[in-house]
């Protein structure tokens, strides 16, 4: 079975509406870009996959795609959440605006919490780029499924104890053809997918 999409982490849901926040556009666009580039949109079955994310300023909460919005050709505020709180050993997250935070979230808040200079996560499928930096050693363990807290951990060990940081891209070896990317800006993170390409 498929799982892509589905939420693994308990949550704190506030609902209401999200106050438009400066990068909004600039998501939407970017987000819009990597659907056009099959990174980011709805399988066959019909899941939805990827997800794209934005640092608040300078604290750790950000903003991220909700689930189930991989089939909208663009996005309003109300598809949106913004996760404030987090903790990886309880699986838990909070997150506040009408939409439920992608099943990523955990991920993301691990690379955010990681490397305070990020200021926007990308994840995509593809299945090249996936194998390709597999083959390169720039990968989460395969045993590590996506959306756990063992996957927030795996993705802070890869921080730790490689060079990850400076590549500002990572294939997801127990999500098949799961990577991320990130980076200061979206065009930056949309240039490193494109580097990283086979």
């Amino acid at each position: 079975m498929n799982e892509t999409g589905v939420v693994k982490f308990h949550y704190e849901a506030t609902g209401g509406d999200l106050a438009p926040f400066p990068g909004f556009e600039k998501l939407n666009a970017a987000r819009q870009e990597l659907r056009r580039l099959g990174l980011l949109g709805v399988d066959a079955s019909g899941i939805g996959f990827g997800n794209i994310s934005l640092r608040d300023g300078a604290t750790d909460s950000f903003y991220i795609t909700g689930t189930g919005t991989g089939a909208l050709p663009a996005l309003d505020l109300p598809d949106l959440a913004k996760v404030s709180a987090w903790d990886f050993e309880r699986n838990w997250l909070r997150c506040e605006g009408r939409a439920l935070a992608s099943a990523e979230s955990l991920t993301h808040a691990a690379v955010y919490a990681a490397a305070k200079e990020v200021r926007v996560v990308v994840h995509g499928h593809d299945s090249n780029l996936w194998r390709n930096l597999r083959d390169r050693g720039l990968a989460t363990r395969s045993d590590v499924a996506y959306g756990t807290p063992e996957m927030a951990l795996e993705v802070q060990r890869l921080f730790r104890q490689t060079d990850v940081e400076s590549r500002k891209i990572f294939a997801m070896s127990g999500h098949t053809d799961g990577i991320v990317a990130f980076a200061q800006d979206f065009d930056e993170a949309l240039a490193v997918l494109a580097k990283a390409g086979p």
